[in-house]
């Protein structure tokens, strides 16, 4: 039998995806009835999974740090310190856990271009887990007040200690995203919120500015005085 890892490699799937649909079929499962040991396969997720995902969540690179807002955290710059790098997605020394109530609001400015396809978000296994993210893109300097309007694309959260679960974007409203804004309006019961991890899974691009040079020595300009040199977009693929 064909690997549900390789598939997903090999057609470009998320895995991310691909495994959070399959943790979901297991429980279910398991809740009827069905849950003998599915360990025989090609043996390959090891070897496939976490370097795949890792390349996957690469877009915390892609984040303008000097600039991320968090706001009502507990300690100022912890906000920063959940978007890291896959292999230290569970560890449990940097941490943002939210200060006067259980809201947290992430302003999150990238160096470029970003085409949102998925996000994870991890968090202890008990009742300070998020329940509800709420996305927003492109609303620089966004406060709580802004909140009431109508996001982009909001979540009910599933609790997630171990850093597993995507959500899938509806890509379509995610595309030629600069700034994101995460914001997680709900746990699941306690006074403040604690999260670990945030992973975002896209595509980004960056725009090449060049120098624009206009001369005004004559009356009357010459356009072979004038040097514009245009944009020139150049796309990495994180997934």
């Amino acid at each position: 039998m064909t690997c549900v890892w390789c598939f997903a490699v090999h057609a470009g799937l998320s895995i991310g995806f691909v495994r959070a649909k399959a943790t979901f079929l297991n429980s279910t499962m398991s809740g009827h009835g069905h849950g003998h040991g599915h360990g025989h396969g090609c043996g390959c997720e090891a070897e496939h999974e976490p370097a795949e995902r890792g390349l996957e969540y690469g877009l915390y690179r892609r984040i303008d740090l000097e600039k991320l807002q968090c706001l009502n955290e507990s300690r100022d710059g912890d906000g920063k310190l959940v978007f890291k790098p896959w292999d230290q997605r569970n560890e449990r020394d940097k941490y943002v856990e939210s200060d006067a109530d259980e809201e947290l609001l992430f302003n999150i400015p990238f160096t470029g271009s970003v085409k949102l396809k998925g996000i994870i978000i991890s968090g202890e296994n008990d009742d300070s887990h998020p329940a509800e993210v709420r996305l927003y893109k492109n609303i620089p300097q966004m406060s709580f007040d802004d909140t009431g309007r109508e996001p982009e694309q909001a979540f009910r959260l599933n609790r997630d200690p171990v850093a597993e679960l995507e959500y899938p974007t509806k890509i379509a409203r995610f595309s030629n995203v600069q700034h994101l804004s995460i914001h997680i309006s709900k746990n699941f019961g306690a006074e403040s919120t604690r999260v670990y991890y945030i992973g975002l899974r896209g595509e980004y691009s960056e725009a090449h500015r060049h120098e624009v040079t206009i001369c005004n020595y004559e009356a009357s300009a010459n356009p072979a005085d004038h040097k514009v040199e245009s944009i020139i977009p150049q796309t990495n693929f994180i997934s």
